[in-house]
Formats: structure tokens, C-alpha cells, sequence
């Protein structure tokens, strides 16, 4: 019988584990991609690879420190036409606003993953390549029968408390019947991702505006920036490119150095995040848009508090304090991604910015403070 099962073992889930063994849990994390090799093994996913200052500053609490370059603020760069349908000229085409409290992280997806392991590896986690297959719940515990490499039966597992962590298209909030449909409003968005072979111009994350979407540049090594397109069109990712003009120019002659890997649709939503003794963390809890980056972030401060409420014996509490680390970042999000849906909304983002810098920076400041 252990005190915690973590199904899912990527960045939120590594972040629930090392909660819980600081709070002095036995702790177990199931995650299949991992493979026999589990402390050396990293799994890449298509993200923009920027840790916001509150998520460098709740990784360093864990013990984390990830290799990877630091960027001062945000910069919103206009791609797109004027209103007069003419392309804007070069200075009206940027406004940027720096962190208040120091600065963020462009870290490589497996940089990032590879850091959390070897942590969890020195807390004693023990990172098992299984899939959680079914779960049964009891008032003591719950039960979770698991598979093996090539489907074949793994052992059944017991806990007093499950954390689901499971991703964006989570398995067990599907079995557990907490999915509910979420409404697009539009176009369901989804994100590529590359990395270039240049080395950064900017100590900003550059997010480009144009008519079909966003693109994150983010500094990732002194050599390489990470490139995340998002957008409502299905397209592939150098078609998609070509629709921010400036950028592609700038990239043009940088060799790829990663494949192109594709994350979506974003929007997803959960009944509720608390199941008995199983509770729902990260994208599996319920998940906006890419578009304020504040992924890393919001998941490990509902790590936190999911383990807060395991340890205390009262997992029900959890569901406030997942509304309370969330809320700010999800409405914000979300007033992001409808005030930018119409094409006029789009190309009034980088103008309202620059005519209401205060407002501007406030938002960054939100973003990026701790949860």
C-alpha cells in the first residue's frame, strides 16, 4: 500500500512526486513512454519551452535548476496588414515590457524532463514504465490494475490516493466520466513546434501576431531557438510559417535541428478534479490555450496543492485550491483568445499594447508571478 500513485509521468507529475516526497509520502509514478530505463529517458512534446518566473522560481524550490537561457520579458511583434490592408512599417511593428522579478527560462522539453528525473531520482521516487489501466475505488484506497511493455499484464497496485497527470487527452478523466465538452468557439486550436539552428537575437520571447495565429520564439541554447506556431488553421508547420513574414525571413538558411511535433486541440474541460481519492493535475485538470505560456506554472502549483490536500487526509479540498491557483491565468487566457478570435481583435493587440504600456506590463506581471 503506498501513500501515492502518480499516473503520468511528465513535468506536472515528476513536480507531484517530489511534493509528495518532501512531505515524506511513499510515492510511485506510472508512466509507460519511459520505457526499462526510466532515470534516463526523456520524453519531448511540442511546447513553447519558456518557464515564466514563478515556474523557474517553484522549480527551484523542488531542486530543480534546468540548463537553458534566460529572457527578460515578452515582446508582441505585429505580422499582420494595417488597416488599410498595407504592411506595417518596422516601427510599428513591436512593443515588449521586461519581468518585474527577475527572469524566465527558455529550457528544451527534454532538458526540462531529464532535470525533474534526476531530482525524483534523488528524493527516491520510484518511476515505473507501466499504464494505469483500470482504477477501483474503495473508501480505504484505490486500486490500479497496470500494463506492461507490448500490453502484456503488469502488477496491481494499491495507494491511498491517486494523482492523475496524464496529459491534455487524459485517459483517466475520460474512465473516471469527469470529461465534459468543451466549446471552441470557433476553430479548435493546436500548436507545432521546431527548433532553428541560429543562434538568439533577442532576450525576449517574441510572440509574432498575424492573421492565422501566434508564433513563440524562444531562446533555448546559444545556438538554437525553439519556434511554437498556434493556430485554428490545420497546416504544415513551414506552410503555416510562411503567414509571419518577418520571422520567416529572419529563419531563412537555419537548418532544423528537431522535428516538427504537434500538441491539440487546446481546449479541454473537466466536471471537476476530484474523484473519491483520485484527483486530476496539469492538462488533465482542464486546459485553456498555449497562448499566455503559463503551462509549466499553473500545473506545478496544483502539484502542490493536490499533495497539500493528499497529505492532509482531504482530497475533496483540493477543488478550491485547484480554482484558486487557476482562475487568474485561465481568465486571462481566455479574454486573450476570444479578444482575438475576429480579425480586427488581432490587429489591434499589438497597437493596444503599445498605447497602453501600464496595461501591457501589468499583464505580463500577472503572468509571470507566482501561483
Amino acid at each position: 500500500m503506498r501513500d501515492l500513485l502518480v499516473v503520468g509521468g511528465g513535468p506536472v507529475g515528476l513536480a507531484t512526486s517530489l511534493y509528495a516526497a518532501q512531505l515524506g509520502l511513499e510515492v510511485t509514478v506510472l508512466e509507460p513512454r519511459l520505457g526499462p530505463h526510466a532515470a534516463t529517458a526523456v520524453i519531448d512534446k511540442a511546447c513553447g519551452e519558456g518557464l515564466m518566473p514563478g515556474a523557474v522560481a517553484a522549480l527551484a524550490a523542488l531542486g530543480v535548476d534546468p540548463v537553458g537561457m534566460p529572457f527578460r520579458g515578452i515582446r508582441y511583434v505585429d505580422e499582420q496588414r494595417g488597416v488599410d490592408d498595407q504592411p506595417r512599417s518596422d516601427d510599428q511593428r513591436g512593443v515588449d515590457t521586461a519581468f518585474r522579478d527577475g527572469p524566465g527560462r527558455g529550457v528544451r522539453r527534454t532538458a526540462l524532463h531529464q532535470a525533474l528525473l534526476d531530482a525524483a531520482e534523488s528524493a527516491g521516487v520510484e518511476v515505473a514504465p507501466l499504464t494505469a489501466a483500470l482504477l477501483t475505488q474503495s473508501e480505504q484506497c484505490v486500486s490500479v490494475a497496470t500494463r506492461a511493455a507490448r500490453g502484456s499484464l503488469g502488477p496491481a497496485l494499491r495507494a491511498r490516493h491517486v494523482v492523475a497527470a496524464d496529459g491534455l487527452h487524459s485517459p483517466t478523466r475520460r474512465a473516471l466520466g469527469l470529461e465534459a465538452a468543451a466549446r471552441h468557439g470557433g476553430r479548435p486550436r493546436h500548436g507545432l513546434r521546431q527548433h532553428s539552428g541560429i543562434p538568439p537575437w533577442s532576450d525576449h520571447v517574441e510572440v509574432h501576431w498575424s492573421d492565422v495565429g501566434e508564433a513563440y520564439v524562444t531562446p533555448v541554447a546559444r545556438g538554437i531557438v525553439g519556434v511554437a506556431i498556434l493556430s485554428g488553421r490545420r497546416a504544415p508547420f513551414h506552410d503555416l510559417l510562411r503567414s509571419f513574414p518577418q520571422l520567416y525571413e529572419r529563419l531563412d538558411g537555419a537548418s532544423p535541428t528537431s522535428r516538427v511535433m504537434g500538441a491539440g486541440p487546446f481546449r479541454q474541460k473537466a466536471i471537476r478534479r476530484v474523484a473519491g481519492r483520485v484527483l486530476l493535475v496539469g492538462d488533465a485538470s482542464g486546459y485553456v490555450d498555449a497562448l499566455t505560456g503559463e503551462g509549466i506554472a499553473v500545473g506545478i502549483a496544483q502539484a502542490r496543492e493536490a499533495v497539500r490536500a493528499v497529505a492532509a487526509g482531504e482530497p475533496g479540498t483540493y477543488e478550491a485550491a485547484w480554482r484558486r491557483v487557476t482562475w487568474r491565468s485561465a481568465a486571462l487566457t481566455h479574454a486573450l483568445v476570444q479578444a482575438t478570435r475576429p480579425r480586427v481583435g488581432r490587429r489591434l493587440i499589438v497597437p493596444a499594447a503599445e498605447r497602453l504600456p501600464a496595461v501591457f506590463r501589468w499583464a505580463v506581471d500577472e503572468l509571470a508571478r507566482p501561483h
